[in-house]
């Protein structure tokens, strides 16, 4: 049987990224893929399209299945380039065919390539399009996660093609969750959330309440694997990742120049690592931002910590917090903490101030700090601020 045939005359005609290594500053070490689908039935449907240096490949795949001026519809339910890159070449290709969009996707589409000459279908939720036997249907996603995304549904096959949401950066020579190691798909799909998605959690929500109207069967993202078999784990998942439910974790990162913060973090750990509470440290010279949003999306408390460079934060702390603080995290307890070494309301103090930025629960109203070596006193104010986040990790989640 053809790995890559969804339902009897539903393909999928993407492209696989196995080297992509960054996706806006996101590390993916697993790759990617670029899912784009074709619905042959009395009329034709490409869904999506792949990022434009795969065009070739897309068209490829494509001949496979279909002539090029056979094809009535392309759909675009999200205008970012990873998605719609190759549509100019497909329209001028697929002389016949119409694209199907909503307004807001229209407007983008025409401020990123020059659409003059191209034929659009503007649909919104009341619209149904028949292929036939089948029939497209549309839900619009606005933010989940650009203003223009939507999704596609055939009711008659009960297939959702749900572009971002549900996807994964996560190359793979299978298609499917049940032919592919669950796991990895998993672990990628909550790192997906966390980088992309965190901060659209109402969003989602509201997307989420529509597609509980749906009957669904199966979940075919722009990104990653297809779900068929363990829809229920990845809704129930997105389900606490967007409610921002948290484990009982403490989540520990700082950067260090002559390792007085380094001591300083690990007594943090030392006093967090209790029975029943995961602790996870991270030295930012040598741990990527994904990481850090990653493990943030979890955890329930955050130790922040920089030593005082040129009056403020190391640049790699300002770096990861930045990047925390655009995603939103909510609902964490937290503590600041670092060294300095003549100027005392430095790095710290504007750690502190980030954090409370991001409405996290701070344990005081100023962070620990160490003047050059921290002294033992200052080591055991540390642990002792370990024992309070673990024991604020434990509760979070009663």
């Amino acid at each position: 049987m053809d790995k890559n045939c969804l339902r009897k005359n539903i393909f999928w005609i993407g492209y696989v990224d196995w080297d992509i290594r960054d996706f806006h500053g996101y590390v993916t070490e697993r790759g990617s893929s670029y899912n784009a689908y074709l619905i042959k039935d009395e009329k034709i449907a490409i869904i999506d399209s792949v990022k434009a240096p795969y065009v070739d490949s897309l068209m490829k795949n494509i001949a496979e299945h279909t002539d090029f001026d056979a094809v009535d519809y392309l759909v675009c339910n999200h205008a970012e380039p990873d998605h719609s890159g190759s549509l100019p070449l497909l329209v001028k290709k697929c002389v016949n065919a119409v694209v199907v969009c909503n307004k807001k996707c229209q407007n983008i589409l025409s401020m990123q390539y020059n659409t003059d000459g191209w034929k659009f279908e503007i649909v919104d939720e009341s619209t149904k399009i028949s292929l036939g036997k089948r029939t497209l249907t549309f839900v619009n996603t606005p933010m989940a996660h650009w203003p223009e995304s939507m999704f596609t549904y055939i009711p008659e096959e009960t297939l959702l093609f749900s572009m971002d949401a549900f996807g994964q950066h996560y190359s793979t020579s299978e298609r499917f969750d049940d032919t592919a190691v669950l796991r990895e798909a998993m672990i990628e799909a909550k790192t997906y959330y966390a980088n992309i998605i965190m901060l659209y959690g109402g969003q989602v929500a509201k997307v989420m309440s529509k597609a509980a109207g749906l009957d669904i069967s199966m979940i075919a993202p722009s990104h990653g694997i297809i779900w068929r078999s363990h829809i229920t784990e990845i809704l129930a998942a997105y389900t606490k990742w967007m409610s921002h439910t948290p484990e009982a974790e403490v989540l520990i990162f700082y950067d260090t120049m002559w390792k007085s913060t380094a001591m300083m973090a690990d007594a943090i750990y030392r006093g967090a690592n209790i029975e029943g509470v995961s602790v996870k440290k991270y030295d930012l010279k040598h741990t990527n931002i994904t990481v850090i949003a990653d493990a943030t999306l979890s955890a329930a408390a955050l130790a922040v910590g920089s030593p005082t460079l040129n009056k403020g934060i190391m640049p790699k702390a300002a770096e990861a917090l930045a990047y925390l603080k655009g995603l939103s995290p909510e609902g964490k307890t937290a503590v600041a903490f670092g060294s300095y070494g003549w100027a005392k309301k430095g790095g710290q103090h504007d750690v502190q101030e980030i954090l409370e930025s991001m409405k996290c629960k701070m344990l005081s109203d100023d962070p620990i700090q160490a003047q050059f070596t921290p002294t033992e006193a200052v080591l055991e104010e540390c642990f002792e601020a370990g024992k309070k986040l673990a024991a604020a990790a434990v509760e979070a989640i009663k």
